[in-house]
């Protein structure tokens, strides 16, 4: 009763969301009537005036960010170095501070100006995956919301059709003001490809670069040019295995990616919790099989593969072999101890398990003596004069189907 008396009132989450947003479109929308009058050119500019806006606010703090890694490089005092490293971990939460509170002072301008440049493109033939199609659309009021959002770093709910792609140009084009990049993650390569083709003719009326990582190879100049570019589409694959490569590489210039500045995940319920359940897996290079080395030391690895299973093959039979000649007769000391120094050196051999020798089901009596011969060992001795599996308790021990005798 209570918390319905109190949503009456106050309005649902959604509803006070939508109300705190309000504003800012009524802003873009002023905005709009001014740059309706200019010309393209002048529109184009538009950027580069929000680019000198954002360096000029934040030049200081990039010099002393960028002298102060620098002495830490030349510094060897660990303690010096430690210092450093908290100043620039300071420095970097300011940088990221300011920069915020700069591009939310321009969400209005910079979102009025990718509307208007969808005004402009509208008529125009484009190509997208080699197709020719008329551009069309222009975001809604509903869509420049869905783009305050993103910008703010929350989920914006959209179904097929109501114009995801779209809306993601506002607040790409926004965060790529700061000159660090910005990323579009998606579910598949087409959607990479056709996504920067499409939306790009935005992008590159505006001045910004658009790179593709699924239309480049890993590792290549393209793909380094790709991360290089103002905005990055590609797949989370994609993303994903040039972080793990990047932290893989041998010196720092062939890492791809720059930085992680900001990024939009289309369908981030599938990327973040149904992908995320397969996890990623790299491994480094392997050396070709005609290579000196390799081929000197596989023969090797070869021969000492087949003399250890000799050996042990051997150990096995010479102790079955005791064990089945002693039958009978409850075991020497002398035919025991034999017993203990085969499997002692199998022991040594196998030393993946604990040692297991099995003897015939029948013959358990003789399980707690030769055991205590074997002391320390821990020696499970269950004499097997015919081929057995293992019992479940060996399985414990990490051994899969099980030794034949």
């Amino acid at each position: 009763m209570i918390k319905h008396a109190v949503t009456n009132f106050f309005g649902t989450r959604f509803e006070r969301d939508i109300r705190e947003i309000q504003p800012i479109v009524e802003e873009i929308h002023v905005h709009e009537s001014r740059l309706a009058e200019l010309e393209d050119e002048q529109l184009k500019a538009q950027t580069e005036k929000f680019r000198v806006f954002m360096r000029e606010r934040t030049q200081d703090l990039d010099e002393e960010l960028t002298e102060l890694r620098e002495t830490k490089k030349r510094t060897e005092e660990a303690s010096d170095r430690e210092r450093m490293a908290l100043r620039i971990v300071e420095l970097e939460e300011e940088l990221q501070a300011t920069i915020q509170e700069l591009l939310d002072g321009l969400l209005p301008e910079a979102f009025a100006t990718v509307r208007e440049t969808c005004r402009r493109l509208w008529g125009r033939t484009i190509i997208v995956r080699g197709r020719e199609m008329k551009w069309d659309m222009v975001p809604y009021d509903v869509q420049l919301i869905g783009g305050v959002v993103l910008h703010q770093g929350k989920i914006a709910e959209m179904a097929t059709g109501e114009g995801k792609t779209l809306v993601a140009t506002l607040p790409l084009y926004l965060n790529s003001l700061s000159g660090k990049g910005t990323h579009l993650v998606t579910v598949n390569d087409y959607l990479a490809r056709r996504d920067s083709e499409w939306m790009g003719n935005i992008f590159e009326f505006l001045g910004l670069t658009v790179g593709c990582l699924d239309a480049t190879d890993p590792g290549s100049a393209e793909r380094h040019a790709a991360y290089a570019c103002d905005i990055t589409y590609g797949t989370n694959n994609e993303f994903g295995f040039d972080y793990l490569r990047d932290n893989m590489v041998h010196h720092l210039e062939e890492r791809v990616q720059r930085g992680h500045n900001y990024a939009i995940i289309d369908e981030v319920d599938s990327v973040l919790i149904d992908e995320a359940r397969t996890p990623l897996i790299i491994s480094g290079p392997v050396g070709a099989e005609d290579n000196k080395r390799y081929g000197e030391f596989s023969s090797q690895v070869s021969s000492l593969s087949k003399k250890q299973t000799h050996i042990v093959n051997t150990l096995l039979a010479d102790a079955a072999q005791l064990l089945e000649g002693a039958d009978g007769d409850g075991g020497s000391a002398e035919a025991n101890f034999q017993v203990g120094e085969k499997l002692l050196r199998l022991h040594e051999a196998l030393e993946a398990v604990d040692l297991l020798l099995f003897v015939a089901d029948h013959d358990q009596r003789r399980v707690g003596k030769d055991a205590e011969v074997l002391g320390d060992l821990r020696v499970v001795v269950a004499v097997a004069l015919h081929p057995t599996k293992l019992p479940a308790a060996c399985h414990d021990r990490g051994v899969g189907e099980g030794l034949l005798l």
